[in-house]
């Protein structure tokens, strides 16, 4: 069993800042990427940024220069750092783990989604 558990949300003023912390947590072999999601109301989901096994990283263009997705190493720990907030970022955040592979005897290959984390941006 793989949990995804997302923190770090909550209400910010316009050009504020957030980080938001992944944790993906159970018996875990390996995770190819870690990315970051939002779905505000009325909206599709849409990835905001995503970091790669190999440290490599991309953005979405609307958050490009703002956001910064980094990793810790001694933990399975992701973060989003989000500066220069503004009205338009306001959203459910999501953290998905990719191509994740369990350790034996399960030994599968997923993805898993956490349960999302509030980001409000006020004006």
């Amino acid at each position: 069993q793989v949990h995804v558990a997302e923190s770090g949300g909550g209400l910010v003023q316009s050009g504020g800042s957030l980080r938001l912390s992944c944790v993906v947590s159970g018996s875990i072999f390996s995770i190819d990427a870690v990315g970051w999601h939002r779905q505000a109301p009325g909206k599709q989901r849409e990835l905001v940024a995503a970091i790669s096994r190999d440290g490599s990283t991309n953005y979405a263009d609307s958050v490009k220069g703002r956001f910064s997705i980094s990793r810790a190493n001694a933990k399975n720990t992701v973060y989003l750092q989000m500066n220069s907030l503004k009205p338009e970022d306001t959203a459910v955040y999501y953290c998905h783990a990719d191509g994740v592979i369990t350790e034996a005897p399960t030994r599968v290959l997923d993805d898993y989604w956490g349960q999302g984390t509030q980001v409000t941006v006020s004006s």
